[in-house]
């Protein structure tokens, strides 16, 4: 399968002799965990430059909430972790990266601490929580159900100290920049000094996932797909686009944002319920409200349609209402807002996007198929997760990659210092008339993809409805994709539309249910589709049975 209308290489006009230019080692583009984590992991001789698109409190990660999975109690054991992780990954899990990333864990966990970072304790001890999909009590977590903010909290007070660092909020990338089949850095955008060319001779890409892509989500605004986008215009390897995970429990209520609801609360023992009451999950599968999330989603949506009604909910009322509180006081909150007590009141969830789990080829120290790209985080497709993401590893791979992405980059850029990356190459692309007539109304087109994107390829799929999917995204792009913005909306819509289309192919491609790829039409996993389905611009796509990392001749055709 090809796409039939691919759009241009580089989304906005500029020239060597019009733009600015900037110079630095290691450019990071994305300032969340995984982009920290790296940053704090390059040699202190080399200049660092993170640029994000917000600032350093908007990421993904501090949004997070369970925690982070890492066998840390005697009682447990590694190769649990990695049964636990390989059960919820459908097949599609790479055996040796699932056990290298578990077993890394408890030293990335301990790193956290001496930065400062406070886990809650019980007794003078961690105090290990349980997800779904997990066997043992291994989730470790902070602030209750506030972890992301803790982490984020100690990792950005540790990148304060580094004297090689410069931060740039609020800068769009809008694509990577190559030359010779090299990335070369980036081009960005920002108010105060518009596009600049930033030259680098290592550029890591830990720009987050693609939540925003649907109606009903988790994310926050920034995580539309640019990262996906960008190394796709440049020539990377994307795989495992059709995988979204869906998170099963999100609040559901009228005026309000689309708030996660940790996992941890179904660890602590709530029950799923259905508009009359009745828990259901136990008629789905027997760990019920501890099944993995591809599980919960899958029933939840059955009852849903069941029982004619808008959500479910989540019942906490047979459990200590003062543990609740003092375990989950920001959720507690959140709910306060709008009426309801967590510990005593039925709580309305439905799914919503929340990671993904496709995106940028990896291998084991976070290299791309790009020469000179690397990646770390949500942004990547590393082996780590397969088809299904299990609950508190995606913390744990942003800190393992992006660990592993800035010491090897580092090390290269030291190891070569005839890198040929800051003699600027003759890269530019010409402005183009506008070929259409009128104006856009972008938030239009963008609230119409994201509905789209709910329908169609949401919790579930089906052959005729992706195809339907297909033919609305592919005419927007034939309009939208051709023009040349001057700001952040435009682009940003521009690689949303790249990136659903992707996702609607690979979705359509992949004819089986296996993890949180569920198709009505196909409702069994099926073994020959056991592998990945890659894509590079100006190649067919490529389904690989192998377990490495794909370079160009391995690429072939269906």
């Amino acid at each position: 399968m090809t796409l039939p209308f691919e759009g241009p290489r580089y989304l906005a006009a500029f020239g060597p002799k019009r733009v600015p230019h900037c110079f630095t080692d290691v450019l990071i583009l994305g300032g969340g965990l995984a982009g920290l984590r790296a940053a704090l992991a390059v040699d202190s001789r080399l200049a660092v430059t993170v640029v994000t698109k917000d600032d350093l409190q908007a990421s993904s990660s501090q949004w997070a909430q369970g925690g982070i999975a890492g066998v840390v109690d005697p009682e447990d054991r590694f190769d649990n972790h990695v049964a636990d992780t390989l059960a919820a990954g459908g097949g599609l899990c790479h055996e040796e990266v699932v056990d290298s990333v578990i077993r890394e864990a408890p030293a990335r966990i301990g790193e956290l601490i001496a930065w400062g970072t406070r886990f809650d304790e019980r007794d003078g001890s961690l105090d290990l929580g349980r997800e779904g999909g997990h066997s043992h009590h291994r989730i470790v977590h902070a602030l209750g159900d506030a972890t992301g903010r803790e982490v984020m909290r100690a990792v950005i007070e540790r990148t304060r100290s580094l004297d090689n660092l410069e931060v740039w909020p609020d800068t769009f990338t809008i694509d990577l920049l190559t030359s010779e089949g090299r990335c070369r850095g980036a081009l960005v955008w920002n108010k105060a000094h518009g596009k600049t060319l930033v030259w680098a001779r290592r550029t890591i890409l830990a720009t987050g996932g693609a939540g925003q892509l649907y109606r009903e989500s988790t994310n926050p605004d920034g995580a539309s797909g640019d990262g996906l986008a960008v190394a796709w215009r440049a020539g990377a390897c994307l795989r495992d686009m059709e995988f979204m995970q869906f998170h099963p429990t999100v609040l559901y209520i009228a005026g309000g944002a689309r708030s996660l609801i940790t996992e941890a609360v179904r660890g602590a023992g709530a029950h799923l319920v259905d508009r009359d009451g009745r828990r259901f999950m136990p008629e789905f599968d027997p760990r019920a409200e501890l099944a993995p999330r591809d599980v919960v989603s899958r029933a939840i949506n059955v009852v849903m349609h069941r029982t004619h009604h808008s959500n479910v909910y989540l019942d906490l009322s047979h459990l200590d209402p003062e543990l609740v509180r003092r375990k989950f006081p920001g959720m507690a909150q959140i709910c306060a807002k709008f009426g309801l007590d967590l510990a005593r009141d039925r709580i309305p969830v439905r799914p919503g996007a929340h990671y993904m789990i496709g995106g940028v080829t990896v291998d084991a120290v976070g290299r791309t198929t790009l020469p000179g790209l690397f990646a770390a985080g949500e942004v990547t497709s590393s082996g780590l997760h397969g088809a299904n993401r299990l609950a508190s590893n995606s913390l744990l791979e942003g800190l393992v990659y992006g660990a592993r992405a800035g010491r090897q980059a580092s090390d290269e850029v030291l190891a070569s210092a005839g890198d040929e990356a800051f003699r600027v190459p003759e890269i530019a692309n010409p402005r183009v008339a506008d070929a259409s007539n009128g104006s856009l109304d972008l938030a239009d087109i963008r609230n119409s993809l994201r509905s789209l994107m709910w329908r169609h390829v949401g919790v579930e799929r089906s052959g005729d409805s992706l195809a339907e999917a297909l033919d609305t995204v592919e005419g927007w792009c034939r309009y939208v994709l051709p023009r040349q913005f001057g700001d952040p909306q435009g682009w940003q819509l521009q690689n949303m539309l790249e990136v659903a289309r992707l996702m609607i192919l690979s979705a359509l491609e992949r004819q089986e249910t296996r993890g949180v790829h569920v198709r009505r039409d196909f409702p069994l996993p099926d073994d020959r589709w056991l592998g990945h389905i890659c894509w590079q611009r100006d190649r067919p796509a490529a389904f690989l049975t192998g377990r490495g990392l794909p370079d160009s001749a391995s690429m072939v055709k269906n």
